[in-house]
């Protein structure tokens, strides 16, 4: 083919990324979303409902904010006319795969009681992550220690050994070193109840004595419980860089006998692997329960941060085509400062 004809092909494939959302081009791998996250943008080329809700502090009034069109971005116009001199936190981060796999403040748990009533975490400033996509102004969810979501009675989700995948696109320069900014699989009673019991994406530079990447961090790891995890052990994967992207898009799979951890830059170019293998010594066989949380461990320990703009758990475990596909979209839907 020609270099003409290579760049025709690829302006091609960037508007068929365009046109199907992450969710769809997962579903046409045959590893459909069973949970799909986001406050910027519809995550389904058709989607036109609730993408999340806002709470206003000075009446405790709602709102729901959607797409601008089906399949677009979000419409923060409706959230700045509504917040307008007053603070608003984002209440509701809803499932847009149809199975009603809503996240909502995390509540308590076996390592943090939350700094909220009845113990619950805190819930994010809805205004406190800025960014644009495809030229609009949207707002991520800006995590601080003591913040999260949760919901411990999910639809659809793996568990025990069941195949499944998970990807994010998160802030590569907003983390800490403490347990843990996670987005994933994790325990339906809000405890810690051993290794093998979740699969997380987690990211941040923390964890002496767990399973780091390449240099000083931050690193895109998978969160099993009691055991972070860039490779198969606790000795540093080379292979698994420190992170700089500003946008990150991280990735995770895991089947019977097998896991894989990927990322990339959420801007530009394609994914690469950082590991795929067997599981670690201990995580053998998964015993996964099937909940979902965002900004928290499993037991709900609430002293990481970050900053989360979509994401999407399946059904099955995806083939690196279909995932590749999905970096692919996110690149097309220009996220920027």
């Amino acid at each position: 083919m020609s270099r003409s004809g290579l760049a025709i092909a690829s302006v091609v494939s960037i508007m068929a990324f365009a046109e199907a959302g992450p969710c769809d081009l997962y579903a046409a791998g045959k590893t459909p979303c069973v949970a799909a996250h986001s406050t910027t943008r519809a995550l389904y080329n058709a989607y036109n409902g609730k993408l999340y809700q806002v709470s206003r502090d000075s009446d405790g009034a709602k709102s729901e904010i959607m797409p601008l069109t089906a399949g677009g971005v979000a419409n923060a116009g409706t959230q700045d006319s509504f917040c307008k001199g007053s603070n608003c936190v984002i209440t509701i981060i809803y499932d847009q795969s149809g199975h009603g796999n809503h996240l909502t403040q995390a509540p308590p748990g076996g390592a943090a009681q939350g700094p909220e009533p009845g113990g619950y975490d805190k819930l994010a400033n809805a205004t406190a992550a800025p960014v644009r996509l495809n030229g609009h102004n949207v707002y991520g969810t800006f995590i601080e220690p003591s913040y999260g979501y949760r919901n411990n009675k999910a639809k659809g989700t793996a568990t025990g050994d069941d195949p499944e995948g998970m990807y994010a696109v998160l802030d590569g320069t907003h983390y800490n070193g403490k347990c843990c900014f996670d987005y994933g699989n994790a325990e339906v009673n809000t405890k810690d109840n051993g290794k093998t019991h979740m699969e997380t994406i987690n990211f941040g530079s923390g964890g002496k004595g767990h399973g780091n990447g390449a240099g000083k961090g931050p690193w895109i790891r998978a969160d099993l419980e009691n055991g972070l995890f860039a490779g198969i052990g606790n000795t540093p994967n080379e292979k698994s860089p420190s992170i700089s992207f500003r946008f990150t898009t991280a990735v995770l799979k895991g089947m019977k006998g097998q896991w894989a951890l990927r990322g990339g830059n959420s801007k530009t170019g394609s994914l690469e692997t950082y590991y795929k293998g067997a599981r670690p010594a201990g995580y053998e066989r998964m015993n996964k329960e099937g909940a979902i949380v965002l900004g928290v461990g499993g037991d709900n320990s609430d002293r990481g941060q970050g900053t989360f703009y979509e994401g999407a758990m399946t059904s099955g475990y995806p083939s690196d085509k279909t995932e590749d596909q999905v970096q692919g979209n996110i690149v097309a839907a220009k996220y920027s400062v």
